[in-house]
């Protein structure tokens, strides 16, 4: 990588966690929320939080997911900056991921649609015994996978269920789930969130 590349690339990451840290704040001004409120609700420490709003650190998908489940958003709605398109065609080597495993997997959250119920597109890869657990999000959310290559082992509250390369499962995700890679080769799948339609008070 050049220097005028790497200052891209961190100028990048800086914009996007800005924008991260705007979007988080103004989120839990308008639902009325202390940090400590937030904090709690979304079982993410007060100190994470506030270095999140001030544009420090480098949370991880765990932090973002929890935020967004605790905030009734989508996580694409904690990230993306202010822009609007009528047509959005996301390159995969244009997005960073998101998380990334230790034997090289990796989550890339592609799009997530507008509307009152968002969907969110998610691009997975686990290579063969590798997983990512996940806590149970808000009643209502439903996910479904469709696996490329290779197999998923989805395990749903403790059961396991294999979905082989063709098929697709989808479940409420309101319940502790974790992908993990199965077989002898790299498992490549989409994933979609479903995220229930927002309600209004008042």
């Amino acid at each position: 990588m050049t220097a005028e590349e790497e200052r891209e690339a961190v100028g990048q990451m800086t914009t996007a966690l800005q924008a991260v840290a705007s979007n988080v704040k103004a989120a839990r001004l308008r639902a009325g929320l202390t940090a400590e409120q937030l904090s709690s609700r979304a079982q993410v420490s007060k100190g994470a939080l506030v270095s999140l709003e001030n544009a420090q650190g480098n949370p991880n998908l765990a932090t973002l997911v929890r935020l967004a489940d605790a905030l009734g958003m989508s996580v694409s709605a904690l990230t993306e900056g202010p822009q609007h398109r009528d047509i959005q065609i996301v390159e995969t080597a244009d997005v960073e991921p998101l998380w990334t495993g230790e034997l090289g997997g990796e989550v890339r959250l592609m799009l997530t649609t507008s509307g009152p119920a968002p969907v969110e597109v998610w691009r997975w890869r686990l290579h063969p015994g590798e997983a990512y657990p996940s806590h149970p999000h808000p009643t209502g959310v439903v996910e479904t996978v469709s696996v490329t290559h290779g197999c998923l082992i989805l395990v749903l509250d403790g059961t396991e269920h294999q979905v082989p390369a063709g098929a697709t499962a989808t479940f409420d995700a309101d319940v502790p789930h974790t992908y993990r890679g199965g077989g002898t080769e790299p498992c490549e799948f989409l994933m979609t969130v479903h995220l229930p339609p927002r309600t209004t008070s008042g």
